[in-house]
């Protein structure tokens, strides 16, 4: 077995994509607030890039960026490592039409939980085999399918969060939460991943990490920050409780 460090950098990026998971998720939520309150498509739109695209897909690859195995040359499929953002971006919007479709019923979150969570985990190992590598890659399947699960959870528990959490500070807490779940799936898949010296592969052809990886973690991570500033993460967009109240008491005292 060649040894394989998850770490490479320490805890640079492990944090980095946590930060850039719980981002993704607060932006989502904002966004979705505003998706309930309106008929159209587009912040349900924004909210799953912001989900998909930051919230999961960068925080994978930020992660991958610390992930090295001794002795073995790694190197990306750039075709793939795309497919696999879109991958992302296209199983959130699905789970989130579910919900909203649904107006967040049981029945409804089971079946998004179900399709976002088992599209996460297509994300993941669609990244996984965008990576070229001369050593020979094996997979637990008991790991595989543990962290399948941990992916449907995860994605049952956003999809909730995102029709039900509303308030400021509701709304960064179901972010530490959602970053926490994401970044738990990612580095149980990867550690269900084993890898042995082989004789007779070439050397892998593709982008190198830090070619391929910082210019798209860096692009989308901008567009993320500058959404995020553009939507805000104020409550100017909850309901006025102070109207809400005085209607109510204009029913006892009639001007």
């Amino acid at each position: 077995m060649l040894e394989i460090d998850q770490f490479t950098y320490g805890w640079v990026t492990p944090a980095l994509a946590y930060l850039m998971s719980v981002v993704g998720s607060l932006l989502s939520l904002r966004c979705m607030v505003r998706a309930r309150q309106s008929s159209g498509h587009g912040w349900l739109t924004t909210a799953a890039v912001a989900l998909g695209g930051t919230g999961i897909w960068v925080m994978h690859f930020i992660a991958m960026l610390g992930f090295s195995v001794r002795h073995a040359t790694i190197r990306y499929n750039v075709p793939i490592t795309l497919i696999s953002a879109l991958i992302a971006i296209v199983v959130v919007w699905v789970g989130l039409s579910i919900v909203v479709r649904g107006h967040g019923g049981p029945v409804a979150l089971a079946i998004g939980g179900a399709i976002t969570g088992f599209g996460v985990g297509a994300m993941h190992y669609a990244g996984m085999y965008a990576m070229r590598t001369d050593a020979t890659v094996e997979y637990d399947p008991w790991i595989v399918t543990l962290s399948i699960l941990i992916a449907v959870v995860a994605a049952t528990a956003a999809l909730w969060f995102t029709m039900h959490v509303q308030g400021l500070l509701a709304t960064i807490g179901a972010a530490l939460i959602m970053g926490v779940a994401v970044c738990g799936m990612h580095y149980t898949a990867m550690y269900a991943m084993h890898a042995k010296a082989a004789q007779h592969l070439h050397a892998p052809v593709g982008a190198q990490a830090g070619q391929l990886l910082t210019p798209l973690i860096i692009g989308v991570s901008m567009v993320t920050m500058l959404l995020l500033l553009q939507v805000g993460i104020s409550d100017v967009d909850e309901p006025d409780l102070s109207r809400i109240a005085g209607q109510h008491a204009s029913r006892y005292w009639p001007s």
